[in-house]
């Protein structure tokens, strides 16, 4: 794989994750989506999907790590670290066009549920009751994760213990001969080891497992001119970045003891 291709395959990838991922929380949660209430069951199913369509979109590509959890993990596990800083520029990339997407495709949605003078009405930096922080913005969750209760310690080991079942979860199912992505077997297993992730561990934070997708999105949400938006709770922003890359280390740790 080139460098070229690597990027390419990592900004179109982690764009279709993000599109799709992000799309359903948008469809869930505004005003005149067809699919608002949906739930939280309908989320992670969809996030399953998106993991599953980027994956198979981008395998031949990049190898589809798509998270630079993932990233880190396989560059652990196999000694290679030169191609690391490109994909991780190619997430992040990624991550931020599908976000922007999402915009664009729920454009009419975004502004209705803004101008509601009920949401608009509730200030971005009222108090959570009973827990520290500014309250985030009425769709601060369509573009990133956040807590149900903020304990930092616990934030934190949520995110660390989701994505190390996720990393290892990828260096156990197979990777393709290559070695720097899942075999088409692995990438079907992976993509419901998602979904599994999010109904058993998602209630705390949402279940980021994955830097760029947290971080990415939640720039695009600082940028746009969104009438209402609320803020961007940066004071949360380091979690879902340093707990996944802890998560994804801690499982190149636990494959090369248990496993290799």
């Amino acid at each position: 794989m080139s460098s070229s291709d690597i990027f390419i395959g990592e900004t179109i990838g982690t764009a279709v994750l993000i599109l799709l991922g992000g799309g359903v929380v948008a469809a869930v949660t505004l005003k005149n989506s067809k699919a608002r209430g949906a739930g939280f069951l309908a989320i992670t199913f969809a996030w399953g999907f998106a993991v599953m369509t980027a994956v198979y979109m981008v395998t031949p590509l990049s190898g589809a790590h798509l998270n630079p959890a993932v990233t880190l993990g396989i560059a652990i596990k196999d000694g290679t670290w030169s191609n690391v800083p490109v994909y991780i520029a190619g997430q992040m990339l990624g991550a931020m066009i599908g976000a922007a997407l999402v915009v664009v495709a729920y454009y009419g949605q975004f502004m209705s549920h803004l101008r509601d003078p009920e949401i608009a009405g509730d200030p971005a930096d009222k108090p959570i009751e009973g827990a520290p922080g500014p309250k985030a913005g009425p769709v601060l969750g369509i573009f990133s994760t956040g807590p149900e209760i903020r304990v930092v310690w616990q934030n934190l080991a949520t995110e660390i213990i989701g994505t190390t079942v996720l990393v290892l979860a990828v260096l156990t199912q197979g990777l393709n001969a290559e070695g720097k992505g899942l075999s088409t077997l692995g990438a079907l297993i992976t993509a419901f080891v998602v979904v599994g992730i999010g109904l058993s561990l998602g209630g705390p934070t949402g279940y980021a497992i994955n830097p760029a997708r947290d971080l990415g999105p939640r720039i695009i949400h600082a940028l746009l001119p969104l009438p209402n938006k609320g803020g961007s709770d940066w004071g949360y922003a380091w979690i879902p970045v340093v707990g996944p890359l802890a998560g994804g280390a801690l499982a190149a740790g636990i494959y090369d003891l248990a496993f290799a």
